[in-house]
């Protein structure tokens, strides 16, 4: 009696392993590739009191004009941060330094200069309403709006 139940168990599993299986189906089929030509929105950090790209920084940078290398770069909006630490003018001077090595990044990339909008923050924003400072503000905000090429 096991035996003729394990036969028949084995055997629909056999049957139904086919089920509904009239071709292979493919990681494409499955997965959604995300369009690569659209907004990006990203961030680019920078050593306290630097305007010097890192390393990590030109990385990032490389990596984001490759995979948008096939795109029409229609407009690219970075914006220069600084944390709280210095005076107003110092910081707003280190922010547009910020914003300015980015884009020139960008443009030694490839990418076209006039679709720049190059804008710098300085310290606004840098202290909590409690009166924290922010040190994560040390970096440039960068939008990208990509479109694919006609």
């Amino acid at each position: 009696m096991i035996r003729s139940t394990m036969i028949l168990l084995a055997a629909s599993a056999v049957a139904l392993s086919g089920c509904g299986m009239d071709r292979a189906i493919y990681r494409t089929d499955l997965i959604a590739e995300p369009e690569t030509c659209v907004a990006n929105t990203f961030e680019v950090y920078f050593a306290e009191g630097e305007a010097r790209l890192t390393e990590a920084a030109r990385q990032a940078i490389g990596m984001t004009a490759a995979r948008l290398q096939g795109c029409a770069i229609e407009r690219v909006v970075v914006t220069g941060l600084s944390d709280a630490s210095g005076g107003a003018v110092a910081n707003q001077d280190l922010s547009e330094r910020r914003a300015i090595a980015v884009a020139e990044a960008f443009t030694s990339a490839g990418w076209p200069a006039p679709a720049f909008e190059i804008s710098a923050a300085g310290a606004q924003g840098a202290t909590t309403a409690q009166g924290t400072s922010e040190p994560m503000r040390r970096r440039t905000e960068v939008f990208v709006q990509a479109a694919p090429r006609p």
